[in-house]
């Protein structure tokens, strides 16, 4: 029979271990044990954090599979309950919240990287494709940014109306739009392109500019503005 948490020294239970030595000094096992409180009759609660880990096995995503591994997957493991696998749910969106910028508007945004870092962590591991635009003023402030899309996993089926309905109400005069690929590769498609070009052309003439479009892919981005500068110089 496994060892209790009651049972092991002081120094190595998760809640003692981190009133001593601070979060940082707790493995992830750890730390999740603190979250799920308790384990079986057979398991320490670290234990029972082990095989949630463990789950990340075929996906490789670290710690972040929290933001995707489903509620049926969580209570397969002996000792997590529905409340239990809740629970780690919303700390998964917690921490996608968390990483959000607290008051994004009036962020002046002066390249590609500016936007792209405001987005990525939300956007980095969606399994699906989201679609956002970025609302300017003159001054490249943000306004607004707002979900116009959301597909499967290979495309998302976004018209311009749905872009341009908002910046239109709002009467802006830039827009900025963004899309992950769920891949984790940020090369634009040759439809990301085709549309961006489209897109544009819309705008000149609704008199809103399209600053630029930009692919989320894992903790890299690529503007397609950018992309098309490079190759028209490469010749290409």
């Amino acid at each position: 029979m496994s060892m209790t948490i009651k049972e092991l020294p002081e120094t190595e239970r998760p809640y003692e271990k981190l009133e001593l030595y601070g979060e940082k000094a707790l493995s992830n096992a750890e730390l999740l044990a603190i979250i799920i409180k308790s384990g079986t009759k057979n398991e320490t609660s670290v234990q029972v954090a082990q095989k949630i880990l463990n789950l990340d096995e075929t996906r490789q995503e670290g710690l972040n599979f929290l933001r995707n591994v489903s509620i049926e997957e969580l209570i397969q493991i002996k000792g997590i309950g529905k409340v239990k696998a809740i629970q780690l749910k919303a700390i998964g969106e917690l921490v996608i919240r968390m990483s959000k910028p607290s008051n994004y508007k009036k962020i002046v945004i002066r390249s590609p990287e500016d936007i792209a870092n405001i987005v990525m962590e939300e956007m980095r591991f969606q399994k699906r494709e989201i679609a956002k635009i970025a609302i300017l003023n003159q001054k490249n402030e943000i306004l607004k940014i707002e979900d116009i899309s959301f597909g499967g996993t290979s495309f998302v089926n976004v018209s311009v109306k749905d872009i341009m309905v908002e910046p239109i109400k709002m009467k802006a005069p830039k827009i900025i739009l963004i899309h992950n690929h769920p891949t984790g590769d940020a090369t634009p498609s040759k439809a990301d392109i085709e549309f961006t070009s489209s897109l544009y052309d819309i705008g000149q003439i609704l008199g809103i500019e399209l600053v630029d479009h930009i692919v989320i892919g894992n903790a890299t981005y690529t503007s397609i503005f950018s992309k098309i500068v490079s190759n028209t110089k490469e010749g290409k």
